[in-house]
């Protein structure tokens, strides 16, 4: 058996897909894909056995098996379904667990899809408890009460607990294993204490202390224990002022402090000061990606997390709903323009100028509703500085109005010689603008107070507004001005 090689950090992930890809090119491994798909009777057994044995096979393995899971995962969401099953397939047992946790949502149901319930309980006992708690939304319940079976009552209590809190909260993002240490015993004590581990936990900078019921004290970094006498008590070292986390606090905000004070793990305490477990940044660093992934999915109005191998009816069910709102805000902004026919049939360079109106607008309400994401995200946003914002924004939109709608009613005036229509454009386009400015605004703002991700279908919505709004606004005021 191979032995599993440490992870290249340095190497390109992108240069082990293709060499991946290139090995599942050869002729033995196409054969084998068709292979899978078909019944294997007694009589193809040897030709199974003798591809197990080809190079390209033993080449292939060795490779996957060198891989950090991670990488593994991102090859795996990489290929299409067939070559992703049989890539699965040749996954050491003792990873899929690690592997699991690291594929997207998307991607794990399928291959969950295709393991046995015996198969999921061992790739699910190799992982901690909170990472069991990750993936327990995934698991069938047969394999959920196996695993609680096969854990100890104090693991038992960690997972229940982990389950227990809501995906955005600090609780889901809790770590369990973790060092803790007495503030009455001296830094010889602590090292020789750390000596007995076969090694720390991962992103282990400082040890946390607690009194004998487990109420968090402070934590002593691991660069003091180096660098002081071993004599000295922990007691005159600890930091007592540490940033701590409460488990029912927003994951979002943890994530905010750690980027605000670099750290590496953080306490989590209850309302009686009881240590419960840590948070590490690769844990947060997990939950920024993923929040950045759904933030960019709900933009564009998609319902979740696609798998790009999906089959094209899983995918395309999964972008109905927005892009049936937006088929009938389609048909509402038809409605607004077929209610001006009338002036639009006596004044068809209308026709050709509609289009700017809307689309500058939605682009200047798009990064209004960026910047004011962000500013939510990042909690920047108060009752006290909101309605300085919202002037600053009507200021930028009536300022962007009044250069851009000078340059397009200039350009309106250059095609058609018609010093009306300059001015209608120009007056439109100022109006639309700060229609959009508005939506903007409100719409990340509203969607908030609902309890809703801010994001969720905001470019849809913006384009409704300003389609609509800005067909209304311009044939509005040319129908004002120019027929009456």
């Amino acid at each position: 058996m191979t032995d599993i090689q440490e992870p290249h950090y340095t190497d390109n992930v992108q240069d082990h897909l293709i060499q991946v890809q290139n090995l599942l090119s050869q002729e033995a491994l196409v054969d084998e894909v068709a292979l899978r798909n078909q019944q294997v009777h007694p009589g193809e057994q040897e030709n199974t056995e003798n591809w197990i044995l080809s190079p390209h096979f033993v080449e292939l393995r060795e490779k996957l098996s060198s891989l950090h899971p991670a990488d593994v995962a991102y090859i795996l969401e990489a290929l299409p379904i067939t070559q992703r099953l049989l890539v699965w397939d040749l996954v050491k047992a003792e990873r899929d667990g690690e592997i699991l946790i690291e594929v997207s949502d998307a991607v794990r149901e399928s291959l969950i899809a295709t393991m046995s319930r015996d198969e999921l309980r061992v790739a699910a006992e190799q992982l901690d408890t909170d990472e069991i708690a990750d993936l327990a939304p995934d698991l069938p319940h047969a394999v959920m009460r196996d695993l609680f079976r096969s854990l100890s009552i104090e693991e038992r209590e960690q997972l229940r607990e982990a389950m227990s809190y809501p995906e955005d909260a600090v609780g889901a993002l809790m770590d369990f294993d973790m060092v803790t240490i007495r503030e009455d015993v001296t830094l010889e004590v602590v090292s020789r204490y750390l000596r007995r581990f076969e090694e720390l936990p991962d992103h282990t900078d400082q040890l946390f202390i607690v009194d004998r019921d487990d109420r968090f004290k402070g934590v002593l970094p691991l660069n003091l224990l180096l660098v002081n006498e071993p004599e000295m008590e922990v007691a005159k070292l600890m930091i007592t002022g540490a940033i701590t986390l409460h488990p029912d606090d927003k994951a979002d905000l943890a994530s905010q402090a750690f980027e605000r004070y670099d750290l590496v793990s953080a306490p989590v305490v209850d309302e009686d000061s009881k240590l419960l477990g840590r948070v590490t940044v690769n844990t947060v660093m997990d939950f920024i990606r993923a929040e950045t992934e759904s933030d960019v999915l709900n933009l564009a109005g998609l319902r979740e997390d696609e798998d790009i191998f999906a089959s094209v009816w899983k995918s395309a069910k999964n972008r109905w709903l927005w892009l049936a709102l937006n088929l009938c805000t389609a048909f509402f902004a038809s409605r607004v323009i077929g209610s001006f026919e009338g002036t639009i049939e006596k004044f068809v360079a209308l026709a050709t100028l509609m289009p700017i109106v809307a689309g500058i607008a939605g682009n200047s309400a798009n990064q209004t509703t960026t910047i004011i994401i962000r500013s939510l995200a990042l909690a920047q946003i108060t009752t006290v500085n909101a309605r300085r914002m919202i002037r600053k924004e009507l200021a930028i939109g009536f300022l962007n109005g009044l250069v851009w709608g000078s340059v397009a009613g200039l350009f309106a005036y250059y095609l058609y010689q018609n010093v009306l229509i300059g001015l209608i454009m120009t007056s439109a386009m100022l109006l639309n603008l700060l229609l959009g400015a508005m939506a903007g605004l409100l719409i990340p703002l509203a969607m908030q107070r609902m309890g809703r991700d801010p994001a969720i279908g905001s470019s849809v919505m913006l384009t409704a507004i300003t389609d609509s709004g800005g067909f209304f606004i311009f044939l509005g005021l040319a129908t004002i001005f120019l027929i009456h």
